[in-house]
């Protein structure tokens, strides 16, 4: 039978709960009981042809707890007068976590509201908008609840996470919650503590003022005679953005790679450094505008993303020229071709045609789907070879080669 017996009914309210409708109502002050919940019921029909199932299933509602049954008479041409449920409400909010038996879960979202309410009332809508995802927080509100209050009270701090000090607090608690500590502080916190152009979890140590782990650079010195660290003959090094930024080392070419063997095996070359890339990211060797004052050549895989990688750093250092990521070395390559699995489609706007006729053919597999070469295949000789023809370079800037 489809009439609505005490499971359905209870499977109507079950879904109020899981939808957080009931927890809401703690923080709007909603009325929301006497709560009529809907019920269908027999027919005429159903009556004729089965009397006693009828019969059954009203009384079943009538024993039900946490609920009342509404009941009104009919009369029927078989079976006479009969009364019927008519429809059921649940009286109380204490009936409906009775019967759900959520009663301790309401009563722990109660006290965060409570508590949320005196401390920080700014913070009341995301209680409303999230009420489930903060009754499985209610053991980490307090905390939660401390963080925001420090920031309020020491707004863009110019620390590392590690010294916020408070009880029970440490940077590892602020990370695993920093999706929700992110949309309570964006509530908590006046417009100007708030750098709203950091956005996701990576950045919320910049969206709120903390220190961040200093970016690192990586590089080799590639002319022996270039001394960055006495008694060292071609280190190599390692330097926080802003150090490396700082760098005066006379040089007139950068090369930056992607692949650390091509980085560590890359040979000598006067008055040269070699820097290990950074994938798509540039924002921090972009501070380095002694730059602007090199030849750089970005060595990436010849795909559709070492292309973008070159575009984007193109955006920073507009006279960048790429290397090894050509059509002759493609095709002097065929044997070691590889494979791309989710390729670029979007249009670059910062090759030269040269490049963006490659681009063009990997992105629409014109020479093969999905193609790649990888930088660490292109023979060393290769390297060698190109290394010794580069504008303006002589046999010997080239070093040992």
């Amino acid at each position: 039978m489809t009439w609505t017996g005490p499971k359905e009914l209870k499977a109507q309210l079950a879904r109020l709960w899981e939808r957080g409708e009931l927890l809401r109502d703690a923080v709007t002050g909603n009325v929301r009981f006497p709560l009529r919940i809907s019920l269908k019921s027999p027919t005429s029909a159903d009556i004729t042809d089965h009397f006693n199932e009828v019969r059954d299933w009203a009384a079943e509602l009538a024993a039900t707890n946490s609920v009342r049954v509404e009941w009104q008479e009919l009369r029927h041409r078989v079976q006479g007068a009969q009364k019927l449920p008519a429809c059921v409400w649940v009286e109380t909010l204490e009936d409906a976590l009775t019967w759900l038996g959520k009663r301790k879960d309401w009563e722990r979202f109660s006290a965060q509201v409570s508590t949320t309410r005196q401390t920080h009332p700014a913070l009341l809508p995301w209680l409303e908008k999230r009420p489930l995802q903060a009754l499985e927080l209610s053991a980490e509100w307090p905390r939660l609840l401390a963080v925001v209050a420090w920031l309020v009270d020491h707004p863009r701090p110019g620390i590392y996470l590690r010294q916020v000090d408070l009880p029970g607090v440490n940077s590892k608690f602020i990370e695993a919650h920093r999706g929700v500590l992110a949309e309570l502080l964006d509530l908590a916190l006046p417009v100007y503590a708030v750098d709203s152009g950091k956005t996701g979890i990576s950045q919320f140590s910049a969206r709120y003022g903390f220190l961040e782990k200093p970016t690192r650079i990586r590089f080799r010195v590639l002319d022996p005679s270039i001394r960055v660290v006495p008694g060292l003959t071609s280190p190599d090094v390692t330097l926080d953005a802003d150090s490396f930024s700082r760098l005066d080392l006379g040089v007139r070419r950068v090369f930056i790679t992607e692949n650390e063997t091509n980085f560590l095996a890359f040979p000598p070359v006067c008055n040269a450094i070699v820097i290990f890339g950074a994938g798509y990211g540039w924002d921090a060797l972009a501070r380095s505008h002694w730059l602007n004052n090199c030849s750089i050549h970005y060595w990436g895989d010849i795909d559709t993303h070492g292309f973008g990688i070159l575009d984007q750093l193109r955006g920073h250092f507009e006279h960048v020229t790429s290397f090894l990521m050509d059509r002759a070395t493609l095709d002097a390559h065929a044997p070691i071709w590889g494979s791309e699995d989710k390729p670029l489609r979007v249009d670059l706007h910062r090759l030269t045609p040269e490049e963006r006729a490659l681009y063009d053919d990997l992105r629409d597999n014109r020479i093969r789907a999905g193609l790649r070469l990888e930088q660490e295949h292109i023979g060393f000789h290769w390297l060698s070879h190109r290394l010794q023809h580069l504008d303006g370079m002589t046999a010997s800037d080239s070093g040992a080669l």
